[in-house]
C-alpha cells in the first residue's frame, strides 16, 4: 500500500492529499529516511510524523486496504 494511502486508511493523517503534501515537504520519515508519498508500506516499518510540536512514531502492524474507523488504530502501534 502507498504510503499517503496508508496515512488516511490508518487515520493518522485526516485527508490523503494533505499526506500527499507532508511527504513533499519531507515531514514524513519512514525507518528513518525521508519518504516519497509512492513508498510500499510495509508490515515492521516505523513512520515518524513531523507534523506539529511533537513528532509522532508508530509501527505498522497491518496494511488493509478497507478498515473501519473503530478498527483503524489496530493498523499500527504508538512507539
Amino acid at each position: 500500500m502507498r504510503l499517503d494511502k496508508y496515512l488516511k486508511v490508518s487515520r493518522l493523517i485526516k485527508r490523503r492529499t494533505i499526506s500527499n503534501q507532508a511527504c513533499d515537504a519531507d515531514k514524513i520519515l519512514v525507518n528513518g529516511k525521508v519518504a516519497r508519498a509512492s513508498y510500499a508500506v510495509k508490515i515492521g516499518d516505523k513512520i515518524e510524523i513531523c507534523m506539529g510540536r511533537t513528532p509522532l512514531t508508530v509501527k505498522v502492524l497491518s496494511t488493509v486496504e478497507l478498515v473501519g474507523k473503530d478498527r483503524a488504530v489496530e493498523m499500527y502501534e504508538v512507539c
